[in-house]
């Protein structure tokens, strides 16, 4: 799984000129499913997302001493399979890198639950899946981070037949 955040000043989603979601002072995340991702992967990115800290401490001075949390911001959630384009070939983007259909939507409706139930359900917004939207912020800094969790690679398991007893080895 793949987002995009993005510190900002406001942000909205309007979908057939009706605006459906906005926010004040947060993140905005642009979130993509990749094939193979899980609910695991979902759920670590939904963590890092609330844990990463965007703002400085204005008291002290200190640089990115804050996350959205620690500001009572706003996140606003937008899907955008298209973060995971290829584009190294021709001109025309690959959109093979990015999961379809209803799996990829339960699983970005859990990403962001996942969000909200770590932080608060009332401060995260939602764009709408698979909607031609238009996405309205203005950016704060400007503070953007690409994150991505990836699943881990399974190890493939080596049959019993290939494993040879401490006991056959011996001349």
């Amino acid at each position: 799984m793949k987002a995009i955040l993005q510190r900002v000043i406001s942000a909205s989603v309007t979908v057939d000129k009706q605006v459906v979601s906005s926010i004040g002072k947060g993140i905005l995340v642009l979130a993509a499913v990749a094939p193979g991702d899980t609910e695991k992967e979902v759920d670590a990115l939904a963590a890092k997302v609330i844990k990463m800290k965007l703002w400085d401490d204005e008291e002290t001075g200190g640089r990115w001493k804050h996350n959205v949390q620690d500001i009572s911001g706003d996140v606003l959630c937008v899907s955008q399979f298209t973060l995971l384009a290829n584009t190294k070939k021709g001109s025309k983007p690959d959109f093979h890198g990015a999961m379809g259909g209803e799996q990829a939507k339960e699983l970005y409706q859990r990403f962001v639950s996942k969000v909200g139930e770590g932080y608060n359900p009332e401060k995260v917004k939602d764009g709408v899946f698979q909607a031609m939207m238009e996405v309205a912020l203005i950016n704060d800094g400007p503070v953007t981070f690409e994150m991505s969790v990836e699943p881990k690679p399974v190890e493939p398991k080596k049959s019993a037949e290939l494993k040879k007893p401490a006991e056959a080895q011996k001349p």
